[in-house]
């Protein structure tokens, strides 16, 4: 091994024993690893385009609807002025919801799936 490498050589532990290498195709392949992108799929597919859909009807609304985005609520607070910060609170809900989602929902089968590959069992 070089000085200027890090870690072991490839196919041996840090303690200078043999290890397996998983083999990334077959646990791609494997049924436990498709329910799982299925499952990031079905989450995150619908979320995105349903706050895409909503940040295009804010930009349309921008363009072509400028006397609705310009109607005054309070003081200088107008209905663009609402809509933009909308988008900002709805990123950090879309954020929120997701991590809730995945720590419940996603993490504990990914982690199981590592394990596996990993030969780890608690």
């Amino acid at each position: 091994m070089s000085t200027t490498e890090s870690g072991p050589p490839a196919g041996e532990s840090p303690a200078g024993g043999a290890t397996e290498r998983p083999d990334w195709t077959t646990v791609q392949q494997s049924p436990e690893f498709q329910a799982l992108r299925s499952r990031l799929r079905r989450f995150i597919f619908p979320l995105t385009a349903a706050f895409l859909a909503w940040y295009l009807l804010y930009v349309v609304l921008a363009s072509y609807a400028a006397g609705f985005m310009s109607i005054k609520l309070v003081g200088n607070i107008n209905v663009g002025l609402v809509f933009g910060l909308l988008q900002f609170v709805s990123t950090f809900a879309i954020t929120t919801w997701y991590v809730k989602w995945a720590d419940k929902k996603f993490d504990p089968h990914a982690e199981a799936i590592r394990e596996e590959i990993e030969g780890v069992r608690k």
